[in-house]
């Protein structure tokens, strides 16, 4: 009997290895989590799409985490998307934004181009950062990684090629998906891996600028096999509500012996405070926010990922 836990469909991240090969991998479905954070904001679609990406692959990454720590993903360029930030926090808790205007995104001719050449596009050129803290008193670990018009999912593969050296395959999806009367948005990501003892291993004759050096496992007929696979998968699988995640890994990875662990439920959450924002404004001279204040003396301040306004006055010692 399947424990009830592995058929729900949506906003939870499902772990899972294969038991010929010992190929990790992991399921991420959103549904109202990622609505909830998208409907804070008024992004254009483009916008909602690649930041929904980011939330999948957040939480693909740091899900792995062995501690009650954080996983930042930002990316910073020099295209219409200026920059995207989805936060991760353990156990399942995700937040998110970008910095992107409604002009600077009408301004870019997306044409009829594929999906993924047009978040290249909104992106441009710059760099995506993927910073881990495990928090107390713990040191961060950052990777950074080039966006050289290129996707999220591109610069992930990039990363784990580069830096990590695991053969790694990524899909994302996001979409509007109408039921009950409603558009809302969903999303999903499956992320697989084969860990390579030793590490990577460069191919003679070919130099580390080429990345197509063939790592540790990544010729492994095992990895092909799996890869291949799991390759098939459609993006309407991904953030179909009717499929579980779990029914979803069977269905492409069944003849591998599918070993599934229990899945961590995902949630929409921002973290920030009245108390919070209040210390933050109490660290600036006084003087030099005269400028800030509102036309009835007040100060304003949003909080960039739940769009909260908190209003302060002389009550609250920053007057």
């Amino acid at each position: 009997m399947i424990d009830p836990q592995y058929t729900l469909s949506d906003d939870l991240v499902l772990p899972f290895g294969t038991r010929l090969n010992g190929i990790s991998g992991r399921v991420v479905r959103l549904g109202p989590a990622l609505d909830e954070i998208l409907a804070r904001h008024a992004y254009a679609d483009p916008v909602n799409v690649a930041l929904g990406e980011a939330l999948v692959l957040a939480a693909l990454l740091g899900s792995a985490l062995k501690f009650e720590g954080q996983l930042i993903l930002q990316t910073k360029t020099d295209g219409p998307l200026g920059m995207l930030v989805a936060d991760y926090a353990a156990p399942g808790k995700l937040r998110g934004y970008a910095s992107a205007t409604a002009d600077a995104v009408a301004g870019v001719d997306l044409g009829n181009g594929a999906p993924a050449r047009k978040q290249a596009q909104l992106l441009g050129k710059g760099y995506l950062a993927m910073t881990i803290d495990p928090g107390g008193h713990m040191d961060r670990y950052q990777g950074i990684v080039a966006l050289d018009n290129s996707t999220l999912a591109e610069a992930a593969h990039t990363y784990f090629r580069q830096s990590e050296q695991l053969p790694t395959l990524i899909r994302l999806a996001v979409a509007r998906h109408f039921a009950d009367g409603v558009w809302r948005w969903r999303a999903g990501g499956l992320l697989i891996q084969q860990v390579a003892r030793g590490g990577g291993i460069v191919t003679p004759g070919k130099s580390d600028e080429e990345r197509d050096a063939t790592l540790e496992g990544e010729d492994n007929e095992d990895w092909r096999r799996v890869k291949m696979l799991a390759g098939t998968v459609e993006d309407h699988e991904l953030i179909d509500p009717l499929l579980a995640p779990l029914r979803l890994v069977y269905r492409l990875l069944h003849e591998e012996g599918v070993n599934a662990r229990p899945p961590t439920p995902l949630m929409a959450e921002c973290r920030c405070s009245r108390e919070r924002l209040l210390g933050y404004l109490q660290s600036f001279d006084a003087n030099a926010m005269v400028d800030l204040r509102d036309a009835d003396g007040k100060l304003s301040a949003t909080c960039e990922f739940c769009s909260t306004v908190y209003r302060y006055g002389p009550e609250d010692g920053v007057g």
